[in-house]
């Protein structure tokens, strides 16, 4: 019977996580609703920025700051390779370790395949959070080439230097829209570590990861002050 329960409890742990994956996806993308999120504050100023760009002669500082975001994005790519490496490694001795933590209290137990099941779970969040990381590291390259090619303006040509500008913004927030898929995978990484102790812990774990996620990125000081 408790095997049973526990079984069921997995179950609907698992989709309420896939649930609320997708179901907050969708919502946050939006447009009426992406309108009020930092995600669409934040792309306004980088369409101030690149503007600003296109007006200077001397563009070096934005290739500097374009760096600086591009290292992060190469950072939690490589991270996210040496979580896939552990898990990997994890999975060939997955007995062990899931021995030794069932040993603690209020761990619920799991068949072997469940066990597998879980890692895999764990392991696909972050190769699903490697290619967002890569891919906006590479766009991040683009990006600076886009900026190295901004015309000067000079001789009334402010309309194209702005055109390219707006070009150049939507390109980097394409790059951002990436990165931020990638750093909601670890997000989701963290409730998902939570079912190896207990599905119900699983479903919490989520659950607080989502308010965390709504709050960020809809009701935090940081999006009211970058929104003005």
């Amino acid at each position: 019977m408790t095997d049973w329960i526990i079984a069921n409890a997995d179950v609907g742990a698992f989709a309420w996580f896939a649930l609320s994956i997708v179901g907050y996806r969708l919502i946050a993308e939006h447009t009426a609703i992406e309108r009020g999120s930092i995600v669409a504050a934040v792309q306004r100023q980088r369409v101030a920025w690149m503007r600003n760009m296109a007006r200077r002669e001397n563009r070096v500082l934005d290739g500097v700051v374009l760096q600086g975001l591009s290292q992060g994005n190469a950072f939690f790519a490589s991270t996210s390779a040496i979580a896939i490496g552990g898990l990997a490694a994890i999975m060939g001795s997955g007995e062990k370790v899931q021995g030794l933590l069932e040993r603690l209290p209020y761990v619920a137990k799991s068949t072997p395949e469940m066990w597998e099941l879980k890692s895999l779970l764990l392991m696909g969040i972050f190769i699903f959070a490697f290619f967002k990381f890569a891919w906006a590291f590479r766009l991040s390259h683009y990006t600076g080439i886009m900026i190295g090619a901004t015309p000067i303006p000079a001789g009334g040509n402010e309309a194209v230097c702005d055109a390219h500008a707006d070009r150049t913004a939507k390109l980097i927030g394409i790059a951002a829209e990436h990165a931020n898929s990638g750093l909601r995978s670890f997000y989701y990484a963290i409730a998902a570590m939570a079912w190896f102790f207990h599905p119900l812990a699983f479903a919490a774990a989520t659950t607080w990861v989502l308010a965390i996620l709504v709050r960020r990125d809809f009701f935090s000081r940081s999006r009211r002050i970058i929104a003005g």
